[in-house]
């Protein structure tokens, strides 16, 4: 892989971790028939950490330059609990949380600083690390029950050594994600970057 430049003028890019197969199987489990759910199929499950938006080609290798050697070192995450974007009766994303919260918000707060250049405008939301698990269209059914057999019951547990640079496309059914490049954590003997 590499940050190639062989796309087309701008590619729709985010930084964020993958979820491991284990982990998903477990998320995937938790679906359940919900009016105006569309479930993420596990392709699609990952943690955002930097949303770029659109971006021209020629700026992805300051990219992709900006999120190595990060000062941050290697942790574990855990999964656990649910949550909604909305009301729970009227919900616009259901997502899993994640712990420990402030490790992530570390990671977030390092990349954003690397990426601070001209061109690239920082997220104004205050960032909500989570797992998008559905998103919902106008007639939402509620997720109420769900959310709460679900509380802060753990689902998987798994060590974040890196951190990947994904690219998102529309697909006929529903978002589609292309790993562009994987950057390893300080500290990580792994090289995750092929």
């Amino acid at each position: 892989m590499g940050c190639g430049l062989d796309k087309p003028e701008t590619r729709r890019l985010f930084f964020g971790l993958e979820i491991p197969d284990s982990v998903k199987r477990r998320l995937v489990a938790i679906q359940q028939p919900v009016a105006g759910a569309r479930w993420q199929r596990p392709d699609q499950l990952h943690l955002t950490l930097v949303f770029l938006g659109s971006v021209a080609r020629q700026r992805l290798p300051d990219v992709c330059d900006a999120a190595r050697n990060l000062p941050v070192g290697q942790f574990d995450l855990t999964v656990c609990g649910l949550g909604c974007f909305g009301r729970p009766d009227s919900p616009k994303n259901l997502w899993a949380g994640v712990q420990p919260a402030d490790k992530l918000a570390e990671l977030h707060e390092v990349l954003n600083q690397s990426l601070c250049m001209p061109g690239f405008e920082q997220e104004k939301r205050p960032f909500c690390p989570h797992i998008t698990l559905a998103r919902f269209k106008r007639q939402r059914g509620s997720v109420a029950e769900l959310l709460e057999s679900q509380e802060r019951q753990p689902i998987g547990t798994f060590s974040v050594g890196g951190i990947a640079l994904f690219e998102s496309t529309q697909g006929a059914h529903g978002s589609v994600y292309q790993i562009i490049e994987r950057f390893p954590l300080a500290g990580n003997p792994e090289r995750l970057c092929r």
